[in-house]
């Protein structure tokens, strides 16, 4: 078979548009990354303890609230402009954000990071903090030119980066394991510089980014400035929310709750990230265009679809058997995290299925209500978790958590409906179609959980309920988006 033939099979079997194709490469660029570290799991949780993940958790907690503001949100704003130059203008703009904020979190840990890690109830925290600001660059300095990439279309180059940042992170936490929980700080700190490197390198061989001018740079602070002004607000509340939880758990319930939390967290939200980040990166690349044509509508009822076909089977297999699935594969200290999986489904469905369309707050430059829903979010859920912690029980704390999320995230889809001029009616029939035939597939593995103790039965039930999800996706795939 010559190399031509391949090609030409490939090519039947690949997706016909070029949105579908642009998210099945970064499909298969990041699903090789995510796979490897949902893989390494069960061995990460057999060198190191909850009380070391709990660690991570904070320190990854802190991270992520500042790395999301690091460019003051400028990122945002780079595939939005016609013209490259201006643009380049605002990549420039945002690595010079990238850098103030970096200074600013290095003064911060060395004037104050013993009180940092007293506060958080982590004291051992305090002499890993000087990896913070390392983290912080690069990860600042990715999203930059992530955007960069996703404007100019190079989506192999971002999905091979995903790869490299996977392969480093492992390789600091998996061969320091013995240094203890340092690794596993400093493989989350510098994973990112791997692809950070590799993005740039091709992003400096532009020559709009060579010949960028002053003047230019401070005409799109000034274009674009409700982006710090409101976008890194939203961001940073929505950070703030995202991280709240391992943070309250390890201040009220201690550090090892808080692992509990991020492994259940961790293994939940990389499977799902592996479509949700490749489809939410290709759609704002589009959804910019389609906006000023007229035609966004059709764009985000389509995605939506998509979305909800992908995330509801797995959702319903781990409402179903979560406790024993984390048993199983993590060991029995592990099972809690299950529960904790259990409950946190239907609110990690609703995230996969609408934070792809979060873009359209830059796209729209409504950033004024983008602000306004992580307010809403955040306080929604310091009031849950609050509760909880009132009420003394961590389970407690993590269904109310995720009730309470869900709902604020169905209350966007909402909106999101309304102004892109699609009907409620629109958006729920694919989502109800879905949830029907999704409970078909899992409906063996639910028999199989009440059924006597039979091995053989279980096992043939739990194949039956692969077949029919196995079915599912193929049909989806052949379907291309």
């Amino acid at each position: 078979m010559n190399l031509a033939t391949l090609k030409a099979r490939a090519a039947r079997i690949l997706p016909n548009n070029a949105f579908a194709r642009s998210v099945s490469v970064l499909v298969g660029g990041t699903a090789g990354a995510q796979l490897l570290m949902v893989l390494a799991s069960p061995l990460l949780t057999r060198l190191y303890t909850p009380d070391d993940f709990g660690l991570l958790a904070v320190y990854a907690g802190l991270l992520g609230v500042l790395a999301v503001i690091a460019s003051l949100r400028y990122e945002l704003a780079i595939p939005l402009p016609e013209s490259d130059q201006d643009a380049a203008s605002i990549v420039v703009l945002s690595l010079l954000a990238v850098l103030g904020v970096t200074l600013t979190t290095a003064i911060l840990v060395l004037m104050g990071g013993d009180s940092i890690a007293s506060v958080l109830g982590v004291p051992k925290l305090a002499g890993l903090l000087w990896l913070l600001p390392l983290g912080v660059l690069l990860q600042g300095c990715y999203k930059v030119f992530n955007y960069w990439a996703i404007r100019t279309k190079q989506f192999p180059l971002i999905a091979k980066t995903r790869l490299r940042q996977a392969l480093a992170t492992l390789a600091i936490q998996l061969v320091g394991a013995k240094a203890g929980s340092v690794s596993l700080l400093g493989g989350q700190a510098t994973g990112q510089g791997v692809g950070s490197i590799t993005l740039a390198r091709s992003a400096l061989k532009r020559p709009e980014l060579r010949h960028w001018r002053c003047r230019d740079v401070w005409h799109s602070a000034k274009r674009y400035r409700d982006f710090p002004l409101f976008s890194t607000w939203g961001g940073f509340f929505n950070s703030v929310g995202q991280q709240l939880p391992p943070l309250l758990f390890a201040s009220l319930f201690g550090a090892g709750a808080a692992g509990l939390y991020a492994l259940a967290h961790r293994v939940l939200t990389m499977p799902m990230s592996i479509v949700g980040q490749a489809v939410g990166n290709v759609f704002f690349s589009s959804a910019a265009e389609a906006y000023r044509e007229g035609r966004l509508g059709p764009l985000v009822s389509s995605v939506h679809e998509k979305l909800a076909q992908i995330a509801m089977p797995p959702a319903l297999v781990l409402i179903v058997i979560g406790p024993d699935l984390f048993t199983l594969v993590f060991g029995e200290q592990w099972r809690s995290a299950g529960d904790f999986a259990r409950w946190m489904a239907p609110w990690l469905y609703m995230v996969f299925i609408t934070s792809p369309l979060s873009t359209l707050f830059s796209v729209m430059e409504k950033q004024t209500q983008g602000l306004l829903f992580q307010v809403i979010l955040l306080l929604a859920r310091v009031v849950a978790i609050t509760l909880g912690a009132w009420q003394g029980n961590l389970i407690v704390a993590v269904m109310l958590f995720s009730g309470a999320s869900a709902l604020c995230w169905v209350g966007f889809l909402a909106w999101i409906t309304r102004v892109t001029g699609n009907t409620q009616g629109m958006m729920l029939r694919p989502a109800a179609s879905t949830f029907v035939v999704s409970l078909a597939s899992v409906a063996p593995l639910w028999l199989g959980t009440h059924w006597p103790t039979f091995s053989f039965i279980w096992w043939l039930l739990a194949m039956a309920t692969a077949g029919l999800m196995a079915i599912h996706y193929w049909r989806l795939f052949r379907k291309a988006f």
